[in-house]
C-alpha cells in the first residue's frame, strides 16, 4: 500500500518535534515537510548535513519517513507580479527591499537551494508553486491578446528552465501543484506549461484534485493525461453547491468558511471528490508514491479532521489487480 503522509504547511505554527509525535499518533506513515516554520530551513539543509540528520532524526524517532519537501511560498514569487502580499509569505532574505525583479531572482536562487536540500535529505521530489505573470489576465476583459498570454509562458520558461536544469544536475524533480494563480491551473494550461519548458524531464505535477473539482475540470482525466508527470499526490477534498449561491466560483471577496460561498475545501470524505476513481486511475498509471493529506477545512477541528483523513485515505487506497479477472475460467 502507498504511504499516507501529512503535508505540514497548514501546521507550521507547531514545532516539528511536536507535530511529528502528533502525526504518528494520528496514524500517518510520514510527513511532507513545508519549507517554512521550523519544519525545513532550506539554507541550512542545503549546506549542513548535520541539520538534515537532525530533522530526519525527529521523524525517525516517531516512526515517520520523509518523501518530499514543499516550497510553495518561495516558488510563488518566481513568476508573480510582486506586490505587498508577497512580503507576508516570504522570508526576509527573499523579500529584501521588495524590488520585484530582485525578489524574483532571489526566489529562483532559493528554489535551486531547495533542490540541494532535497538531495541532502535523501529525497528527489520538491513540490511547490511557480507563480504566474498572467494570472490577472484569466478573465479576458479588457480583451487579452494572444501575444500577452504567449509572453506569460515565455516568461515562465525563461525563469524556470535554468532552475530545472539545476534540478536535473542534482537528480531532483519539481512537482507543480496545479492551482489557480499558477502558470498551470487546469488541463489546458498544464499542457501549455509543459510545452513552454520543452517537456523538461524534471518538471511535473503534484496532483491535487481539490483545485479542479469546483472549476469543472476533469480531475480523473488529468491523471491519465499526465501519467508520466505525476511525481507526487495530494489528497484533499472540496465541496461545491448544487444550487446558485451569493458568491460564485470567484469567491465574492469573502473568506473561506463563509456559508455564502459556492465552494470550500473540506476534510477528506466530506466533499464531492470521487477518491475511488482517483485511486483506480493512480493504479492504472502505476503511481506508487505517497498519498499526502493536505488538510484544510474551515469548519472542523484540525486534529479531529487530520486523524479522520488519515483513516479515510488508508481505507480507500487499494493495490491494483495482478491477474486478468476471468483468466481462471480458461482451462
Amino acid at each position: 500500500m502507498r504511504p499516507v503522509t501529512l503535508f505540514t504547511g497548514q501546521w507550521a505554527d507547531l514545532p516539528l518535534k511536536d507535530l511529528a509525535k502528533k502525526a504518528k499518533s494520528m496514524g500517518y506513515d510520514g510527513l511532507e515537510l513545508a519549507c517554512w516554520g521550523d519544519h525545513m530551513d532550506v539554507r541550512q539543509a542545503a549546506n549542513d548535513p548535520k541539520y538534515c540528520k537532525a530533522q530526519l532524526d525527529i521523524l525517525k524517532q516517531n516512526g515517520l519517513k520523509l518523501y518530499a519537501i514543499s516550497s510553495h511560498l518561495v516558488g510563488q514569487a518566481i513568476c508573480d507580479n510582486i506586490d505587498i502580499r508577497h512580503k507576508s509569505i516570504l522570508p526576509e532574505h527573499i523579500w529584501g527591499d521588495g524590488n520585484p525583479e530582485g525578489v524574483r531572482k532571489r526566489a529562483a536562487e532559493e528554489m535551486i537551494l531547495t533542490a540541494k536540500a532535497a538531495k541532502n535529505l535523501g529525497i528527489n521530489i520538491v513540490n511547490g508553486f511557480t507563480g504566474s505573470s498572467i494570472w490577472h489576465l484569466v478573465y479576458s476583459f479588457p480583451p487579452v491578446t494572444k501575444e500577452m498570454i504567449d509572453n506569460g509562458y515565455k516568461d515562465f520558461a525563461k525563469r524556470w528552465i535554468p532552475i530545472l536544469n539545476e534540478f536535473k544536475k542534482l537528480g531532483v524533480k519539481f512537482a507543480l501543484e496545479v492551482h489557480p494563480t499558477e502558470i498551470a491551473f487546469d488541463i489546458a494550461s498544464a499542457e501549455r506549461a509543459l510545452a513552454a519548458v520543452k517537456n523538461h524531464p524534471c518538471f511535473g505535477f503534484n496532483y491535487d484534485p481539490s483545485h479542479f473539482g469546483y472549476q469543472g475540470v476533469d480531475y480523473v482525466g488529468f491523471i491519465y493525461k499526465f501519467k508520466d508527470r505525476i511525481f507526487h499526490s495530494h489528497m484533499k477534498d472540496v465541496g461545491w453547491s448544487c444550487k446558485p449561491t451569493e458568491a460564485g466560483v470567484f469567491g465574492g471577496h469573502i473568506d473561506f468558511g463563509d456559508k455564502r460561498r459556492y465552494w470550500d475545501f473540506r476534510s477528506l470524505g466530506h466533499g464531492k471528490i470521487n477518491f475511488e476513481e482517483i485511486i483506480r486511475a493512480l493504479n492504472r498509471i502505476g503511481y506508487q508514491g505517497p498519498l499526502s493529506v493536505e488538510w484544510e477545512d474551515s469548519g472542523m477541528d484540525r486534529f479531529h479532521g487530520a486523524k479522520e483523513a488519515c483513516e479515510f485515505v488508508k481505507k480507500i487506497d487499494f493495490p491494483p489487480s495482478n491477474i486478468v479477472f476471468d483468466a481462471q475460467f480458461d482451462r
